[in-house]
């Protein structure tokens, strides 16, 4: 059987569409684990064995357990104590605390890489913890933990192929669903391939350009 242009030109418009779920999922996935991470990170730094010891088992068991088990678990596991979640909530849901124990951890080393000297000079002008937090400890712990965050962002990406075994709709399952279809699993699942090398690659170079200015900016 030889390779068939015509199988990638006409899957083609069906995987740009699961492209742009991709896209879309990751960007929702990152937002909510953005926050998520930076609120975990910041419990984390309140003073007490109690409250650390449960941040740091989520971030323990989130981060040593593979994501296709977490996905299964809230898919599969949930609805027999009565939770049930439909596809898309489920996968958005393991990315979101799969991505948010990985930011916990960047975002903590972030907030302790703050100068012990801006702490001080924030409570020496009369802020409150929050006012302190909101606009010295999480700009500068942001900052220092852009590239990080970058990282993660890229592996979401990828990692997020993996919600197509719960039927999530994007890239991966648009070229499952292809592929099952015409048989021209090479051809698809290549052309699935570029697609993800574009997606990273683009998505690469806008984080550097943004770190570039940012850099600029702090200047």
């Amino acid at each position: 059987m030889s390779f068939s242009w015509l199988a990638i030109w006409q899957g083609l418009p069906y995987l740009l569409q699961g492209a742009g779920l991709t896209i879309v999922i990751s960007a929702t996935a990152m937002l909510l684990a953005l926050g998520l991470g930076m609120a975990v990170a910041l419990v984390s730094q309140i003073p007490g064995r109690f409250v650390r010891g449960v941040v740091r088992a989520y971030v323990e068991v989130f981060r040593n357990t593979p994501l296709l088990i977490q996905i299964f678990i809230v898919y599969f596991g949930l609805p027999q104590i009565g939770l049930r979640l439909s596809p898309f909530l489920s996968g958005l849901s393991a990315l979101t605390l799969y991505t948010a124990a990985y930011n916990t951890e960047i975002f903590r080393a972030g907030l302790e890489a703050v100068p012990k000297g801006q702490h001080e000079a924030a409570r020496s002008t009369g802020l409150s913890p929050f006012q302190e937090a909101i606009h010295v400890s999480i700009p500068q712990a942001l900052r220092i933990a852009f590239p990080a965050l970058g990282n993660n962002l890229v592996s979401l990406v990828k990692n997020s192929s993996l919600v197509s075994t719960i039927g999530m709709v994007e890239l991966m399952f648009v070229a499952n669903d292809i592929s099952f279809n015409n048989f021209r699993s090479f051809e698809i699942y290549g052309a699935a391939a570029v697609l993800y090398v574009i997606l990273v690659l683009t998505l690469t170079k806008i984080l550097n350009v943004t770190e570039q200015r940012a850099l600029l900016k702090g200047r």
